[in-house]
């Protein structure tokens, strides 16, 4: 009687045994599946143009009375806001800096005059093309005896302020794109794609498209993507 109950724990014992193997066995070899994974960086661009312009307008002259020079700036003034005006630039887009006179007596110059007058006067506006056409009709400044400077400091600033509203789309499509590239590569491993593992969104940047036309902006995000394979 001892020695057949002895037998029968032993082989309840065994039993167990396997059964728990058993059980162990299918989510180790789970989880072996889910350890193999792809990383793929998913690419979207698109070309938007610019929404807001910041556009400064300077001039400078020389003199020798400040008093009179004072009264040109301010005549002066008067004919640039008016030639912002003329293509629909409203008061409240204009600010007109404090004219900026500089000394010249100190200075190792043959032209005779003792100082430098200049004035900037900015245009903050959403209507973009009108700046546009502002900067290609200079020459009608030039005309009425302003010249109008140049350089880095008066270049015009073209901004764009829609970013989140192209954000998901844009978001959407680099998430496919990245999806695309990770199938391929599960095809060219005789692999299946799974589910995405993790997901990083890479950080959005506005750029111009080129020097000529930096009112149209190259906006790029790349996001990148694990996903996990299966046989």
């Amino acid at each position: 009687m001892k020695k057949s109950t002895n037998w029968l724990l032993a082989a309840a014992l065994i039993i167990a045994a396997f059964v728990l193997g058993w059980a162990l066995k299918m989510p180790v070899n789970k989880l072996k599946q889910y350890d193999r994974t792809v990383s793929v960086r998913g690419l979207a661009t698109k070309e938007v143009k610019a929404d807001y312009a910041i556009a400064p307008f300077g001039y400078s002259m020389l003199g020798n009375d400040m008093k009179a020079m004072y009264q040109d700036v301010k005549r002066y003034n008067e004919i640039v806001v008016d030639f912002l005006k003329s293509e629909g630039i409203e008061d409240s887009e204009i600010t007109i800096a404090t004219p900026e006179f500089t000394d010249r007596r100190s200075w190792d110059d043959r032209s005779g005059y003792n100082f430098q007058v200049t004035s900037v006067i900015t245009v903050g506006t959403p209507k973009v093309d009108a700046v546009i056409k502002l900067r290609n009709d200079q020459s009608k400044l030039m005309d009425k005896g302003i010249a109008a400077l140049s350089g880095w400091e008066y270049r015009t600033s073209y901004l764009y302020n829609g970013l989140n509203e192209i954000k998901p789309s844009m978001i959407e499509e680099a998430t496919k794109n990245a999806r695309a590239a990770a199938e391929k590569f599960a095809a060219d491993s005789d692999s299946k794609l799974g589910k995405i593992k993790n997901a990083t969104q890479g950080q959005f940047s506005i750029e111009d498209r080129d020097s000529n036309t930096p009112y149209i902006k190259n906006v790029r995000v790349v996001t990148y993507v694990d996903f996990y394979l299966k046989d």
